[in-house]
């Protein structure tokens, strides 16, 4: 009976056992982050090894769609549109999908990204960009897949994709000088209305140079007679003594807020113009 308590025991113990063994997985993930320019780039895969293993044409099947990695597709993300092998792409995550060929590998960048494998069924219409390359060998072995940014510029960059004896890359660009462009005409035209008033906004709060509060405030409204604007520049004239500055700025703020439909600015304004006396 004693026996057949610790058999019983063990065998009710076991599935927690079980669950609270770890071991390494055969094809680990892995992550990448890599600025191109002012362009972020995320790709996130499972690396297979070789382990002496034949790789391509058999393992990897030419001509047959591979899901690039093992367990989950392999994906990959850009924070801005880019142009992927003269093809261009809109910013976003997409499933990375090849098809590797004895003289050419197709790439695909496809829009369904949930899938453990490769999608089925496959739909052309995911597809939102194709690349043609033509694969290089390599004179060592890779062991370990490598998905990887290479060649980087401040244009562009390569996605490179390394494993046995084989790599293949896809050129791409990002909008490094149009947005440089950008930021660079911004700075120089000045600070923005909204610029102006956050720093009024903050010499209001924490009691600094009120004047200088007021400049700032008044560019601002000069710039966007936005009702939050307008609210803060009746109150900055307020605090500064303009009684009558300021009931014309809170009944332009109630005005613009009530054309906004913002109920709440249309009570502040009313609270503030009943205690200066205008309503």
């Amino acid at each position: 009976m004693k026996k057949l308590f610790v058999f019983l025991l063990i065998c009710l113990s076991a599935p927690g056992l079980q669950a609270q063994i770890t071991t390494p997985q055969p094809s680990p993930n892995a992550s990448l982050e890599q600025n191109v320019g002012l362009t972020q780039v995320s790709i996130a895969y499972s690396r297979p090894s070789v382990r002496g293993r034949t790789i391509y044409g058999d393992l990897v099947p030419f001509d047959q769609i591979w899901r690039t990695g093992a367990n989950r597709n392999t994906t990959i993300t850009f924070s801005d549109d880019v142009t992927v092998g003269g093809h261009a792409l809109k910013a976003g995550t997409y499933a990375l999908y090849t098809r590797p060929g004895k003289d050419s590998w197709k790439v695909y960048f496809y829009t369904d990204i949930d899938n453990s494998g490769i999608p089925d069924p496959w739909e052309a219409s995911n597809i939102a960009a194709e690349v043609t390359v033509k694969p290089q060998q390599l004179s060592r072995t890779v062991e370990t897949l490598t998905i990887g940014i290479d060649d980087l510029s401040n244009s562009g960059a390569t996605l490179g994709i390394s494993w046995a004896n084989t790599y293949a890359g896809v050129p791409f660009e990002v909008p490094t000088d149009e947005k440089a462009m950008k930021s660079i005409e911004t700075v120089m035209n000045g600070p923005s209305a909204f610029d102006y008033y956050a720093a009024a906004a903050y010499y209001l709060e924490e009691g600094k140079d009120l004047q200088k509060a007021k400049e700032w405030i008044d560019k601002a409204a000069a710039m966007n007679e936005a009702f939050w604007i307008l609210r803060r520049q009746a109150l900055i004239y307020d605090k500064l003594g303009d009684r009558k500055g300021a009931i014309a700025a809170a009944k332009k703020s109630m005005a613009a807020a009530e054309a906004a439909g913002n109920q709440d600015y249309v009570k502040l304004n009313k609270d503030s113009l009943k205690e200066w006396g205008a309503l």
